[in-house]
């Protein structure tokens, strides 16, 4: 089993997500997350590891049908506090989903994979419930964030303790490994100093920076196509003989 929050956990997050800062860091990964889904109003979403609920809300404002899961009850007690029954909730893990084969159009896993006990199976699991396109959102492995965070880990205890950290390449050769060369695109988001600055704002969107496989944040988008084997038929006839073709 993977790491499952505690109610210290949940609550600690809570309050890190109240921060003004860690709001606009929340909402460009949400923005970022809404960008390569591109979803359709009306359609389903499933969020796996869904926590108190963030990209879930995300969701239902863009007019999905979102469904949340996560293994943390303390978690998903915030996130019904605050959504109520604007999403259906359910306990549960990412490598073992209670959900049926392509019930959902989409899926999400934002800094899920992290704490996850199988990856491979989880993303497994993504892809077996999903139809149209998943999105996993991951801690960068080799930013410079996630170093820090690495390093302060050594000296007290922090969450990030609990959590393995992905690059792109990782990411994208479990992929494969599940689905074969299926359509993949990715983008990274850097944390700047200033993010209402306007030249960070404009940083943000030159393709240096998107495409940086050093970026704080990964978001990677899969579409499950569908894989078909063909083999040529035997089809068995019978000629008619010079015989049989006068005779008719």
């Amino acid at each position: 089993m993977g790491y499952v929050f505690t109610f210290n956990d949940a609550v600690s997050y809570d309050k890190w997500y109240a921060g003004p800062g860690n709001r606009t860091v929340a909402a460009l990964e949400n923005r970022l997350m809404h960008e390569m889904l591109r979803p359709i109003k009306g359609k389903t979403a499933l969020d796996i590891g869904c926590g108190t609920g963030m990209s879930a809300m995300s969701l239902i404002d863009a007019g999905l049908r979102v469904t949340g899961i996560d293994p943390s009850p303390y978690m998903i007690d915030i996130a019904k506090n605050r959504m109520g029954n604007r999403v259906d909730f359910h306990h549960g893990f990412a490598e073992d989903l209670p959900f049926d084969d392509n019930e959902f159009n989409y899926s999400c896993m934002v800094t899920t994979l992290e704490f996850v006990e199988n990856p491979q199976k989880a993303l497994e699991e993504a892809f077996r419930v999903t139809r149209d396109k998943i999105f996993l959102g991951v801690l960068n492995r080799y930013a410079i964030k996630s170093i820090q965070r690495r390093i302060k880990g050594i000296f007290a205890a922090t969450i990030y303790n609990r959590a393995h950290f992905f690059s792109i390449w990782e990411i994208k050769q479990m992929i494969r490994a599940k689905l074969g060369d299926v359509p993949v695109s990715w983008q990274s988001i850097c944390y700047f100093p200033d993010q209402t600055n306007p030249f960070f704002a404009r940083l943000k969107q030159s393709k240096m920076v998107q495409k940086n496989p050093f970026g704080t944040f990964m978001g990677i988008a899969v579409m499950p196509v569908p894989r078909f084997r063909s083999r040529p038929i035997a089809l068995k006839y019978h000629t008619k003989t010079k015989q049989e073709a006068v005779a008719g």
